[in-house]
């Protein structure tokens, strides 16, 4: 009786945990799944920076209307609404908001046709954002 039960404590004590091979295999299978999961957020943020670019120059326009009214000239750059033009000659902006997700200053031109400032940067692969409303 005492020989089987030594012989019944080796064997469980032998298999107690999981082989090499086990854990490489479950360790490959979660880089395999942090990848894929890597790529498709990695696109979603490309994404979610164009559309707060986008959102950015229809506010940045709307502010350069409004330095418009109170200094009777469009700013020469989107900087210069960081600087004064709002009311009390305040900023309109911070020096934040006159930088695009991808770290470059956002630019001012007229819309010659109406007028009205017309705030656009460049996004990657040389995606034109800009303020200017579609004409068809």
């Amino acid at each position: 009786m005492l020989l089987r039960q030594s012989a019944v404590r080796s064997i469980r004590t032998a298999r107690a945990g999981f082989s090499l091979l086990e854990v490489l295999v479950v360790v490959a299978i979660i880089v395999m799944l942090a990848g894929a999961g890597g790529y498709y957020l990695m696109q979603r943020y490309e994404e979610a920076k164009i559309s707060r670019a986008r959102i950015d120059v229809k506010n940045l326009s709307n502010q350069a209307g409004i330095y418009k009214l109170n200094m009777e000239a469009l700013p020469n750059a989107v900087q210069d609404m960081a600087q004064g033009g709002g009311l009390n000659g305040g900023p309109l902006i911070t020096s934040e908001q006159a930088v695009d997700p991808w770290g470059k200053p956002y630019q001012i031109t007229v819309d010659e046709a109406s007028g009205e400032p017309v705030v656009f940067t460049t996004g990657p692969n040389g995606q034109a954002i800009t303020s200017a409303p579609s004409r068809k």
